[in-house]
């Protein structure tokens, strides 16, 4: 018996999404290498949400942006916090809630963060040509996009 050798639908969407897992494994791991000392992937993506997104956010308005449990980014706030990267304040429209915002010292770290991965980008996009980067990244978009609407 032969084997197809079309690969199911669902087979090109597994090999997808493996590679992209892959990259994140490696870029994260090459990204938390050039960071500053005690500043960690989970803090730099908090930190990047804020820039692109704006603020302030409800702990658990972040834990829901990032898939995490409330626990786990109060932890990471928790982190960043004494490093004043973010303000934490009493929330005026819940008495129990509070609000994040990005302070300039975090917006400082986060500058900081992208020029100390400035040689690491270069380097990739160096071997790997800006075409590549360029033909990818609608479609990834578009992939991330509708990922975002099919969750919860």
């Amino acid at each position: 018996m032969t084997a197809d050798p079309t690969p199911a639908p669902t087979d090109l969407v597994f090999r997808v999404f493996n590679e992209i897992g892959i990259i994140a494994q490696l870029a994260g791991n090459a990204f938390e290498r050039v960071m500053p000392d005690g500043m960690t992937l989970a803090q730099f993506t908090v930190l990047n949400h804020f820039v692109r997104l704006g603020g302030p956010k409800r702990p658990s308005d972040l834990a829901r942006a990032f898939q995490v449990t409330k626990a786990t980014m109060t932890s990471t706030l928790q982190r960043m916090e004494p490093k004043g990267l973010v303000a934490i304040v009493p929330d005026d429209s819940d008495g129990r809630g509070r609000k994040v915002t990005i302070t300039e010292a975090g917006r400082a770290m986060h500058a900081d963060c992208i020029a100390r991965l400035a040689p690491v980008l270069s380097g990739v996009l160096a071997a790997t040509g800006e075409a590549a980067f360029a033909e990818s990244l609608a479609p990834l978009a578009h992939i991330r996009a509708t990922l975002d609407r099919m969750r919860d």
